[in-house]
């Protein structure tokens, strides 16, 4: 038996973990992968690096050397293109030797029994593994915090999963048209409960995901994400509407109906108006308060009179 023959006899997981150029969470990640509670030489870890640059070889390198004797089996993939969370995984799991891939992330932080517990949990009718992800908030979180905390509590996420690489060649691993994680997420979780997939859960296959600190402002940039909850409805209507989002959100449409309104009415004051600097921003300011103003008092004065009067 070859070499490569008898190492792949041996490996009983092949771990992938997409990188995008931040050193400092890569090395975190890498270190406790290195300390698992499983023998070395069974298990493989696959970098993804979606921004090639010789930094992040260079630190492959370095773990690499350290564990070339004891293992694990620590592999440097460069993904120049397509970009994103989805091709780099697909790039991953298709280098893997295993018949079974981890997914994890350069954000999450495996416990020492992850890989362990996610093996433990495979039956012959299971092919797909759920681990979990911690992500801890203080008592009061902020919008972001909580945003990466409910993400946390999906059913399936690429940060703590483990797929039988057949299942995978028969979905076509991750949907390329999704350039976030979530939305890739969802849309394999999707497709393995179309085609009945037996899922089963690893609650001690855990994986801590630390909430980074955001700039102020970051949900506006975050929020153009929603473009891709459109084609997640196009491929899976009923599985949206029933995991996702029940109803569509009128509120939002409500918010921007009130803002069209309130610079209707701005334009309608300062049609024929002083155009000073202070003027313009009085009209700005009173033309939001006015309407909210004016649907109190003048139920007020209905009630104080008696009379139907809207």
């Amino acid at each position: 038996m070859s070499m490569s023959a008898r190492d792949n006899a041996v490996l009983a997981v092949s771990v992938v973990l997409p990188a995008c150029g931040r050193m400092d969470l890569l090395d975190r990640s890498l270190d406790a992968l290195m300390r698992q509670r499983l023998d070395p030489r069974s298990y493989e870890i696959i970098v993804v690096d979606g921004e090639p640059n010789h930094h992040t070889q260079h630190l492959v390198a370095g773990w690499r050397t350290r564990t070339l004797e004891r293992g694990p089996r620590l592999s440097y993939v460069a993904n120049p293109g397509p970009r994103g969370p989805a091709a780099a995984r697909n790039r991953g799991w298709r280098a893997a030797r295993a018949d079974i891939v981890a997914f994890t992330s350069d954000e999450a932080v495996p416990a020492a029994h992850w890989l362990a517990e996610g093996l433990a949990a495979f039956r012959d009718d299971v092919d797909v593994v759920c681990g979990r992800i911690d992500a801890p908030v203080p008592v009061h979180p902020t919008d972001r915090q909580r945003s990466a905390h409910a993400h946390a509590q999906l059913d399936l996420t690429s940060a703590s999963c483990f797929i039988r690489k057949p299942v995978l060649e028969r979905m076509d691993g991750f949907d390329e048209c999704f350039s976030v994680q979530r939305g890739a997420d969802a849309d394999l979780h999707f497709r393995l409960l179309e085609h009945r997939v037996r899922l089963g859960r690893a609650p001690q296959a855990l994986a801590v995901h630390p909430v980074r600190p955001a700039p102020r402002g970051a949900s506006l940039l975050q929020i153009r994400h929603a473009v891709f909850d459109a084609l997640l409805y196009k491929k899976h209507p009923a599985l949206y509407r029933q995991k996702i989002e029940a109803h569509p959100c009128w509120g939002h449409y409500a918010a921007v109906a009130a803002l069209l309104l309130t610079a209707r009415l701005c334009a309608q004051r300062l049609h024929g108006a002083a155009r000073s600097l202070s003027h313009v921003a009085e009209m700005v300011f009173t033309s939001a308060l006015l309407p909210p103003l004016a649907v109190f008092w003048r139920p007020a004065g209905a009630v104080r009179y008696r009379v139907r009067f809207a």
